[in-house]
């Protein structure tokens, strides 16, 4: 297993305090504040393990309250808001230096038979036929901004292969839709609870970025001030975060420095996974240029 998927493990793995109290560490890696997808996965296992595995989580809506320190732990704690027939609900908050950083409810749901439809998947390159994380190294780093260099030369667990990589090369202002192919860089363990949360860790690495494509902007550079303000995600079909899975992006709004992004995810053969909203902070500063 490589090292990126198996610190990410790692880090979802939260230590037990108490009765519905967990503690979560942050990677050590030069970060100046927490990724948003750890909080939303770490909250995520927090709240699953509070719950019979029967119920499997069907909803989140979570909000982010203050930057997260990485140099410190986490502490999550659970409110056990209602345990149904068939629903369980559960709020989560994420808190440091006595301060709540972020808020979390959570919906899980018994498996039931049902009405069923969806709409299809785009139609994309597979990820097969698009650079890998060697090709782009190999080809397409010395054409990138420094920022997006450092981004993809850094070992990550979640592999990315865009289809419109070359937004990454450019401030040509394009449509605001982004497509990219993500998943776990090693084998995860069955338990369909880990790609849940590893899902929810990766639903939030380029949601808040396709809202600036129709601006020819990218979260990476140091004249755009970017945060996650809020993160809503649904899943709708089991499925497997370590095999290939499309992200279909797009930004219907932005506007007074937030953008609002939208994701459909579908497996590789078709069916729609998961769904995803979120509005984040993407406020021009442009007197750093």
């Amino acid at each position: 297993m490589k090292l990126a998927i198996s610190d990410l493990l790692e880090i979802l793995d939260l230590e037990v305090l108490e009765h519905n109290l967990f503690r979560g560490r942050s990677p050590q890696v030069g970060w100046q504040r927490v990724f948003g997808g750890q909080v939303i996965g770490q909250a995520l296992v927090a709240a699953t393990r509070t719950v019979e595995p029967q119920r499997s989580v069907h909803s989140l809506h979570a909000y982010f309250l203050l930057p997260g320190d990485p140099k410190v732990p986490i502490i999550y704690e659970v409110d056990r808001i209602r345990d149904g027939r068939s629903f369980t609900t559960r709020r989560v908050v994420a808190i440091q230096h006595g301060q709540a950083i972020f808020s979390m409810s959570a919906s899980f749901h018994v498996h039931e038979p049902g009405l069923m439809h969806q709409v299809p998947m785009p139609n994309v390159p597979a990820p097969e036929e698009l650079p890998s994380d060697e090709d782009i190294k190999a080809r397409a780093l010395p054409l990138m901004p420094d920022p997006v260099r450092a981004y993809f030369e850094r070992e990550r667990p979640i592999e990315l292969r865009p289809v419109e990589f070359r937004r990454y090369m450019s401030r040509e202002p394009m449509e605001p839709r982004f497509n990219v192919w993500i998943r776990a860089t090693g084998r995860l363990p069955d338990d369909p609870a880990i790609h849940q949360c590893v899902l929810a860790y990766a639903s939030d690495m380029t949601l808040l970025d396709t809202s600036l494509v129709a601006h020819g902007r990218t979260v990476f550079e140091r004249t755009i001030q970017a945060a996650s303000l809020d993160h809503a995600l649904w899943f709708h079909r089991p499925f497997r975060a370590d095999d290939w899975l499309l992200y279909s992006q797009d930004s219907p709004s932005a506007g007074d420095a937030r953008g609002f992004s939208r994701g459909l995810i579908f497996s590789r053969h078709g069916e729609l996974v998961a769904s995803v909203a979120q509005e984040g902070l993407i406020r021009p500063r442009d007197d750093l240029a």
